[in-house]
């Protein structure tokens, strides 16, 4: 089975800076690799929040978390700088798949790729379709 290169800078839509911390790395000395999840996740609701699509907020909209997936292309510790590139590789009547590229410093290539599938649900989580507004806002990440 032949592996995806990882994907350049120019393939992410919008940016936003990672601070890694000591706690981040594992024993073997490099960020532990559950630890990226985290990141993708704090760029998507960064993005959200910056959009006016605080999920936290009474009556905001809800999107959960239906898939997720992660690609290890090279290393990352403490204290590197690292950004997190996001994009929608999809954007479907109810869900969405947010795809994030992690990189080092200036580096062009992404060390850690991954996505997250969210769907939009009502109260009683059950999907419903995307509203207009936050259909264009999503489209402007399509790279």
């Amino acid at each position: 089975m032949s592996r995806r290169p990882p994907s350049p800078r120019s393939a992410y839509a919008r940016f936003y800076p990672i601070q890694t911390r000591w706690k981040d790395n594992d024993a073997y000395g490099h960020i532990n690799n559950v630890t990226y999840l985290s990141y993708f996740d704090t760029a998507v609701s960064l993005w959200q929040i910056e959009q006016g699509m605080e999920i936290a907020q009474e009556g905001g909209l809800r999107f959960l978390v239906v898939e997720s997936g992660c690609t290890y292309h090279a290393e990352a510790r403490f204290p590197d700088p690292l950004q997190a590139g996001i994009r929608v590789g999809r954007l479907g009547s109810s869900s969405v798949r947010f795809e994030i590229g992690i990189f080092r410093g200036d580096e062009s290539t992404a060390c850690v790729e991954g996505f997250f599938i969210h769907v939009l649900v009502n109260p009683q989580t059950r999907p419903i379709p995307i509203p207009q507004d936050a259909r264009a806002r999503l489209t402007a990440l399509i790279v």
